[in-house]
């Protein structure tokens, strides 16, 4: 059975990590990525589950990330 699939968005490598170390222990496969535009090129390319992000980024913010996910 193949893992359901979590990309993580934060310009804060910290809780990149944290998030992923979190998920990972959950059983989850963990994508990263650290930016709005880098993550709309992960979910064309791997077709993630789910999309936590961070909404203060710089740049593309979450919301408008979410907005171009939507």
């Amino acid at each position: 059975m193949a893992q359901e699939k979590i990309l993580v968005v934060d310009d804060e490598q910290s809780m990149v990590q944290f998030l992923g170390a979190l998920l990972r222990r959950e059983g989850y496969e963990v994508l990263a990525a650290s930016s709005g535009p880098e993550a709309l090129d992960m979910i064309r390319e791997c077709a993630p589950d789910v999309l936590v992000t961070d909404l203060k980024m710089p740049g593309m913010d979450g919301i408008a990330l979410l907005e171009h996910v939507k």
